[in-house]
């Protein structure tokens, strides 16, 4: 399975879509026509029901998502796809979970030979399923930057919100970037200590 490309922290003025972004881990699953969802993964590893961390992951994505995104993909004809989700709990912050109840929810979805799907057009396919809130449409600015640093934007949760084009910078992947509050980046800053290198990691 492909790596999710790396979202970059610089604004990219051009028309977006501005999606909450949720505090979790990113798991990937490849779906298969004949197989449904039958690899997972982290961001950089494999992972099945035995992983210390992310075991219940597979079950959370089968359980939640594989029957509705299964009809989906038959009808547009897709033969393969990996989907991409957030793996959080109540108290996830940067990556780090506690024993509690941890829910996972789509976030993108890259088609074999295409690449990720614009988000229009993934509004489109799976808007009615369970997938971040889109809390802003037009012009990636300034104004929109400083709403969201100041955790003003309507809607928004605590880290802040990862904003895409509709069109794409390279084959397959759209422009995209990120940008987070300053709340949450404080308190990254607090977790870190001193620690600069884990901090540029984290944020």
């Amino acid at each position: 399975m492909k790596e999710y490309p790396s979202l970059k922290r610089e604004l990219i003025r051009k028309p977006i879509y501005a999606f909450d972004k949720l505090d979790g881990s990113q798991i990937r699953a490849e779906w298969d026509k004949k197989k449904g969802f039958w690899k997972f993964g982290t961001r950089r590893q494999l992972l099945d029901s035995t992983h210390e961390n992310f075991g219940e992951a597979p079950d959370l994505v089968r359980a939640k998502y594989e029957r509705d995104l299964s009809d989906i993909f038959k009808k547009e004809k897709l033969q393969k796809v990996v989907c991409f989700f957030e793996f959080s709990g109540l108290s996830s912050f940067a990556g780090t979970h506690e024993d509690e109840n941890h829910d996972v929810v789509l976030f993108d979805i890259k088609v074999h030979k295409k690449g990720l799907v614009l988000p229009k057009d993934f509004l489109k396919m799976v808007g009615h399923l369970d997938i971040p809130r889109v809390l802003y449409q037009g012009n990636a600015n300034e104004i929109l930057a400083e709403r969201v640093r100041d955790s003003e934007l309507e809607g928004m949760t605590f880290e802040g919100v990862v904003c895409k084009a509709q069109e794409y910078s390279t084959p397959g992947v759209p422009f995209m970037f990120k940008l987070k509050s300053k709340a949450w980046l404080n308190k990254l800053r607090g977790y870190c200590k001193d620690d600069e290198e884990l901090f540029k990691r984290l944020e």
